[in-house]
């Protein structure tokens, strides 16, 4: 689910599963190495030269990442926008692969495969769902699968595998142009965003992107100054068929939902001398000075975390091997194949809860039920579930997903009810006061006078 600014739901596409939703999507917009002129009077043109946008990628599956400038994906011309739009012999596809509840109400993952030919479409939805399910291992989606929905759409290709696997001089026409060497760098596994943006427009909803390149060889890349007119924050690309490519796509998700930095320091020289950083990761603070200061995470200070050792404050981190501090020694967000640390659960869990509710049902509130009506409703495992008729709990049905009203002890008096359903995450892995605000959520039906 996508909330706009003031925190109300956006207007979503109506899912249509297994059919091509005919989008007019505007090209995405890349960070660029020139600053434009904003200021009152300026001139409005962008200087002169190349585009370029900063991305992320991985050496190796438990090495540190890194970043470097790649060219930006050129906008792309109207007839091609139109071509993806439109979309023929199950190209841009929709099936849903997880579908946990209503879009509204539930953070949707779409991936986008690329390297796969009209006849792969099949394998492509195979290996979406074993890259979820690996995904989904990890700590805190293992806890949180139920507040996911998962599409996958099919871009098909003319070629299958990507280019540049194995070697460098490996040509293929793909759907979204993936290609290993990007720039160079045998590794980094690029993409077309613009491709990427229209694609991801066909799903109900996109709060986060991921893009399965039909290849067996390690590599992948992360977008995270992506601005989508969609509405997800980056996009991730990782391998289809390599053991240690999903690594990749949660380290990014670290970034795109959890809002977290890196915490590793290769990319910039000398000592970080800025401001304290927004970063719920990063300090400029000593552990001491966090306690004594009730700043960034001394919440969590001296309490053993998941990714090994107490949580503390360790220098380098934020591209600088200096004047930067981060949680823990070795987490997800410094090395791949590491847990979240306890600071980086909790941003985690919190992104999750920007785009999905602790409480959803299929059964609208919007219109009255009968007595007999089957309510169901679905909450994280970490959420107590309660149920009250006419504001007075029914005890006997605490932790139940599914009731019927007159088993709440709804009279059929001819008077009309109101079944209120509560759920309250308890999981001790969020200790910041303002995100156990999201942390709740109740739902209402009334019932019909009988």
């Amino acid at each position: 689910m996508r909330r706009n600014a003031s925190g109300h739901h956006r207007r979503r596409l109506s899912p249509r599963i297994r059919t091509a939703v005919s989008v007019g999507v505007a090209a995405v917009a890349v960070a660029t190495t020139a600053a434009v002129a904003t200021a009152e009077g300026a001139d409005p043109t962008p200087p002169a030269g190349p585009r370029t946008q900063h991305v992320e990628y991985f050496n190796g599956a438990d090495g540190h990442p890194r970043r470097t400038t790649v060219p930006a994906s050129k906008p792309l011309a109207p007839s091609e926008k139109a071509a993806i739009a439109a979309g023929t012999a199950g190209d841009g596809d929709v099936t849903s692969i997880v579908r946990s509840g209503p879009v509204d109400s539930k953070l949707d993952v779409v991936f986008i495969g690329d390297g796969y030919t009209a006849a792969q479409q099949e394998d492509f939805h195979s290996d979406v769902r074993a890259k979820w399910a690996k995904i989904s291992a990890v700590e805190p989606y293992a806890t949180y699968r139920g507040l996911f929905n998962v599409w996958a759409v099919d871009a098909v290709s003319k070629d299958s595998g990507v280019s540049g696997d194995p070697t460098q001089d490996v040509v293929r026409n793909t759907a979204l142009n993936s290609a290993f060497f990007c720039d160079g760098t045998e590794r980094l596994l690029c993409v077309d965003t613009g491709k990427v943006e229209s694609y991801a427009a066909k799903a109900p909803a996109a709060d986060l992107v991921v893009v399965l390149s039909n290849s067996a060889k390690y590599g992948g890349a992360g977008y995270n100054d992506i601005s989508s007119q969609v509405g997800y924050d980056g996009i991730a690309t990782a391998s289809s068929d390599n053991d240690q490519s999903d690594q990749i796509a949660v380290h990014e998700t670290g970034h795109s939902l959890g809002k977290l930095a890196d915490e590793y320091d290769y990319g910039q020289s000398g000592t970080y001398s800025g401001p304290e950083p927004a970063d719920a990761n990063l300090s400029t603070l000593s552990a001491e000075q966090m306690t004594a200061q009730q700043k960034k995470w001394y919440r969590w200070m001296g309490q053993q975390s998941p990714d090994g050792g107490a949580v503390g404050a360790f220098e380098g981190g934020g591209y600088y091997q200096y004047g930067l501090n981060r949680p823990t020694e070795n987490s997800i967000m410094r090395t791949l194949g590491q847990e979240f640390n306890l600071p980086g659960r909790e941003a985690m869990i919190a992104g999750f809860y920007r785009y999905a509710s602790v409480l959803s049902s299929p059964v609208s509130t919007h219109h009255a039920v009968s007595r007999g009506t089957r309510i169901r409703v679905s909450a994280p495992a970490s959420a107590q579930l309660t149920w009250s008729v006419d504001g007075r709990e029914h005890k006997a049905a605490r932790g139940k997903s599914s009731i019927v009203p007159h088993a709440l002890g709804v009279p059929a008096d001819g008077r009309p009810h109101t079944v209120t359903a509560r759920a309250v995450d308890g999981t001790k892995a969020v200790r910041d006061p303002a995100l156990r605000k999201l942390l709740s959520r109740s739902l209402s039906w009334h019932v019909a006078p009988q």
